[in-house]
């Protein structure tokens, strides 16, 4: 190897010699079969990556592009730098963990924690939660030490939410959640409280979300050529009138599916500022008491109450449920009594 391909002090170094079978596979579906490779937790994603990063190389020279084709009798190497220091740094914030082992943890997030750091939102999020939490248990997932984040809720959503601690759980927990629990055990039940009732007690909503034509920080239900795949599965629970509290089944999981098909339906959640704006005069068929507790609340009406799923590393079956928080039992207390 030459000097410029040298790789990082501390990186992993696989090699491999091009079999006759092997000949003419693309460079990265090459490296990503390799049995040494898969049992480091290395995904094919991931290896893509670093072969465009200039980490792999063919016959000794550096190759780049993922997409090359290899030969008979090539030598091929593949340099996977140790993990980095997270980017988040940890902050002590109190998390209220239903489940954790060594693999993996469940969080019941409260309504108005962030997630994942990004613009806006550098600090203060659930991930520099975890980073304070799980210290050195976590592996360098992605190449940084930091929480798998294989799925989100919004950050004025409440509920239930399952974290990697190490590339296997990150793995297995990312196959579950792309294959939406066709064929995979995965359970994701919200309960939703929205304006009016819809006019079937069950329902299914099968409409394709993508990015709003012109408000591009929103969703909306789009053509199918325009957006991807949405389906959820709606049943009225209880019936207050005005509103009514509703449990919501994903099959998917786009951003905003909820919001985005209850809206769709004519019955966007209550609090909903984005996507309920024009149901604000509904308050004023509410009681005093009632009407004061939705201009409280400040948030969507959305809590996800149910998440089940296979252990990706032992396989047992798990399934937790989160009650209703304070806010919310109260909203139902107070819609209750009309």
């Amino acid at each position: 190897m030459s000097p410029e391909n040298t790789p990082p002090e501390g990186a992993a170094l696989f090699a491999f010699t091009v079999l006759e079978e092997d000949a003419g596979a693309r460079l990265d579906k090459f490296l990503a079969e390799r049995e040494e490779v898969c049992a480091a937790h290395i995904s094919r994603t991931r290896v893509k990556s670093l072969i465009e990063q200039g980490a792999a190389t063919v016959a000794g020279r550096a190759a780049a592009d993922a997409n090359r084709r290899l030969a008979a009798g090539e030598t091929v190497t593949l340099a996977v730098p140790p993990p980095e220091p997270a980017e988040p740094q940890g902050e002590e914030i109190a998390l209220d963990i239903v489940y954790e082992d060594s693999h993996l943890l469940v969080v019941d997030k409260p309504a108005g924690l962030v997630v994942h750091p990004a613009a806006g939102h550098e600090t203060g999020t659930l991930v520099n939660a975890l980073i304070a939490h799980c210290g050195d248990s976590l592996s360098g997932i992605g190449g940084i030490r930091k929480p798998g984040i294989v799925h989100r809720i919004d950050k004025d959503t409440s509920g239930l939410l399952v974290v990697a601690k190490t590339d296997a759980a990150h793995l297995g927990l990312s196959r579950l959640f792309e294959d939406h629990g066709r064929e995979l055990h995965l359970v994701r039940d919200y309960l939703a409280f929205v304006w009016g009732v819809p006019d079937r007690r069950h329902g299914v909503v099968d409409a394709p979300i993508g990015r709003h034509a012109t408000h591009r920080e929103r969703m909306a239900v789009v053509s199918a050529a325009r957006g991807r795949e949405a389906i959820t599965h709606y049943e009225t629970l209880e019936d207050f009138g005005v509103a009514s509290l509703v449990g919501c089944s994903l099959e998917t999981g786009r951003t905003h599916q909820i919001r985005v098909h209850m809206a769709h339906l004519g019955h966007p959640l209550v609090g909903d500022a984005t996507y309920g704006a024009g149901f604000k005069t509904k308050a004023a068929l509410l009681g005093p008491e009632a009407r004061a507790g939705v201009e409280a609340l400040g948030r969507q009406a959305l809590h996800a109450a149910t998440l089940g799923f296979e252990h990706p590393v032992t396989g047992e079956e798990m399934l937790f449920e989160s009650p209703l928080p304070a806010d919310l039992a109260r909203l139902q207390e107070l819609l209750a009594q009309k």
